[in-house]
């Protein structure tokens, strides 16, 4: 594995594995690395011949200064957990990424106007910063993303199709721990007591999905709104019930169109969020 941290090199070592004639595939990542991540590589491994992942904490999608100072960083972990899935790991500074103060805004219509992006205003605009400035330097056939940040991944959807960008997104499964909770970079945060807590978000998220036969969208959203309300370790911030394609609110549950219900909540300062897909 090559560990690479300026985009001369990178482009470089691409260069040589293109002349081979080798399919690059690529797993951005901001680092504190885990089983969720660990299943996007494996994917990469599993259709491309050279497997690039990117380990850098983008400041401009952080809306809270705290928040992206208190973001575990832990890259000598990271390179050995992922060390037999890359082929090249790419580790920039900051200053290679934005060597000038970024300015790109990007349109992404109504899909960063909800959830995510009500609450983290800027977050989305700040993602496709820095995925654009990496797709530019890999440029590869295949990235992978996560399900569990699901409006993220359609945002990059809609990157790739605003930048014309031969690049095939593939979403990969949410990989969760034993009891249910989404594996997540933040988990680490949380203190042992309410980490015990949280597998409270997928065990509320399984019961919303059971309803979705019997229930419309805003009676689903309700009780989990008041479930939450009974549980005092836990402040829900949003819980929405939207189209699994263009991320709309939905009034009704149409069979015939696959839906995700969506959350975020904060345990112990800690923000998790998730979500379950339905009518797959």
């Amino acid at each position: 594995m090559k560990t690479i941290n300026t985009s001369i090199e990178l482009e470089k070592a691409i260069t040589l594995e293109r002349k081979q004639g080798k399919t690059i595939g690529f797993v951005p990542t901001m680092g504190a690395l885990h089983k969720g991540h660990y299943a996007l590589l494996q994917k990469a491994r599993e259709a491309c011949d050279c497997v690039v992942c990117s380990i850098f904490v983008n400041p401009t999608q952080f809306n809270n200064s705290d928040d992206l100072k208190k973001y575990p960083r832990k890259i000598e972990k990271d390179i050995a957990f992922i060390d037999s899935l890359c082929d090249i790991i790419f580790l920039p500074s900051v200053e290679e990424m934005y060597p000038f103060p970024p300015t790109d805004t990007y349109d992404f219509g109504d899909l960063d106007k909800v959830m995510e992006g009500a609450f983290r205003p800027g977050h989305f605009n700040g993602v496709a910063m820095v995925v654009r400035r990496f797709f530019d330097m890999v440029k590869p056939d295949r990235a992978y993303f996560g399900k569990k940040d699901y409006q993220q991944a359609a945002i990059i959807k809609k990157l790739v199709g605003l930048k014309n960008y031969p690049i095939h997104i593939e979403l990969v499964d949410t990989v969760r721990e034993s009891d249910g909770l989404a594996f997540s970079s933040r988990n680490s945060l949380l203190s042992i007591e309410k980490r015990k807590e949280a597998p409270f978000i997928y065990q509320t998220l399984s019961q919303a999905e059971a309803f979705i036969n019997n229930k419309q969208p805003q009676e689903i959203k309700q009780w989990v709104i008041n479930r939450f309300k009974s549980n005092p370790h836990f402040e829900l911030e949003y819980v929405e019930v939207v189209d699994a394609e263009n991320l709309h609110i939905l009034e009704r549950i149409d069979p015939s169109r696959k839906g995700v219900i969506c959350l975020a909540a904060w345990l112990d300062n800690v923000r998790l969020i998730d979500n379950i897909e339905f009518n797959n």
